[in-house]
């Protein structure tokens, strides 16, 4: 695959916070004041780091430069927080030490809040008091960025996504696969089954099935480009099946119209390719008991017999309660992966807020989706799930730009035109 292809699929960082218009960024109140002497500048900076560090406003300068007509350059420097009344009166006593000592005159600044996400964002930070801006590299959790190679390789998964996706019977769903970056191998794919029924033949041409026309987010995804809902082309039987993540509840809705039919909330393409990852870890580690497991079902068994064995364990024979499960080959603790730790997970719409928690709970390392989901999106359209403090895991989130003649050409494949 030629980098030159790769170079229409932007890859997209999604942020854990949503970038919020320059003219309303959040401000707080510092005290401030000009240094007459440039050369006491690093003294003063030196002393002020000590007495009165800015924790939280790392991303903002604490020297400000003006240059004024004829080149003269005026200095300002922040020398701490505003007090919340306003009264110089509460500034720390260290800092009016400093005041008096150089002769400073304060006055009250307003510095934006947080960092910049964008360069927009910046340029009007900078309107109030210089700030940093670094571009994103995504170091989240261990993640540094894309070179060429891993660009290329992103595509490609995705590009296998898309294809998975268009391979479900007679309509277009969502699909996942798990990715192994390691071995650069697919470990899971799955596509959505949260429902199906057999209907009668769909002729050529004919309107889609009542069950995609009563569904008004449906409609909208049509509307837009990448909702690329099928038409039937033809067979005896057609399977149909909705894309979950843009209406987690249009099965509750449609479920009274249909009589054969299986049913089932939960079978999102995210969640039955869980599902199969796992299947696939107790086919290759057939004989893994986590330690956990085990006292816990001695407990339940005979309770003073657990508690023996757990003293004895704290001792010196810890190491050989290791070496006995290393010792079953496939069963080894450290060869087996914990859930999906470190995979990532390709979608080609953005997850629903269940399946998104469902990858939280699954430690998958970073998300790739290519179409965003406008009713119930979790990763960037209505939710932020991936900046949510107070999970205990967090992961990176990219969005796929898929390019327009690729769409074109799918639409194509799928209408028949």
């Amino acid at each position: 695959m030629s980098s030159e292809n790769d170079d229409a699929w932007p890859i997209v960082h999604v942020p854990g916070r949503p970038p919020v218009p320059p003219e309303q960024q959040l401000t707080v109140n510092v005290v401030a004041a000009q240094i007459e002497q440039p050369k006491l500048t690093n003294t003063i900076i030196r002393r002020l780091s000590q007495i009165a560090p800015l924790e939280d406003l790392h991303h903002v300068k604490r020297v400000k430069k003006n240059c004024l007509e004829g080149g003269k350059i005026q200095l300002s420097v922040i020398l701490c927080l505003a007090p919340e009344n306003g009264d110089f009166d509460g500034i720390p006593c260290d800092v009016k030490d400093v005041i008096g000592s150089y002769q400073l005159s304060p006055f009250v600044a307003k510095v934006c809040k947080y960092a910049a996400l964008s360069k927009e964002e910046w340029v009007e930070q900078c309107k109030l008091w210089p700030t940093s801006y670094h571009q994103p590299t995504y170091n989240i959790s261990g993640i540094t960025g894309f070179s060429e190679e891993d660009s290329q390789s992103i595509v490609s998964f995705m590009k296998y996504a898309l294809e998975l996706s268009k391979s479900h019977g007679n309509v277009v769903v969502n699909a996942a696969a798990i990715v192994d970056p390691l071995s650069n191998q697919v470990i899971a794919k799955a596509c959505d089954e949260v429902c199906s029924w057999q209907t009668p033949k769909t002729e050529v041409g004919a309107e889609c099935s009542s069950s995609t026309k009563s569904s008004p987010e449906m409609t909208g995804c049509i509307e837009h480009e990448s909702c690329l809902q099928r038409c039937s082309s033809g067979g005896p039987q057609q399977v149909e099946t909705s894309i979950s993540c843009l209406h987690p509840r249009w099965w509750v809705d449609e479920q009274t119209h249909r009589i054969s039919s299986f049913w089932h909330p939960l079978r999102h393409a995210a969640i039955v390719a869980i599902e199969s990852s796992a299947a696939r870890d107790r086919r290759l580690f057939p004989d893994v008991r986590y330690r956990d497991e085990a006292t816990r079902e001695e407990c339940i068994l005979s309770p003073a017999k657990s508690q023996a064995k757990r003293q004895k364990t704290d001792g010196t024979d810890v190491d050989n309660d290791d070496k006995n499960y290393a010792s079953h080959g496939n069963g080894d603790l450290s060869s087996k992966p914990y859930l999906c730790t470190g995979n990532d997970i390709y979608l080609v719409w953005e997850p629903c807020t269940m399946c998104a928690m469902a990858l939280v709970h699954q430690r998958v390392r970073r998300v790739f989706y290519a179409f965003p989901n406008p009713s119930a999106g979790a990763l960037g359209s209505i939710h932020r799930l991936q900046g949510e403090k107070s999970l205990n895991h967090h992961y990176a989130v990219f969005r796929v730009l898929v390019p327009q003649d690729i769409l074109n050409k799918a639409k194509t494949s799928i209408t028949g035109s």
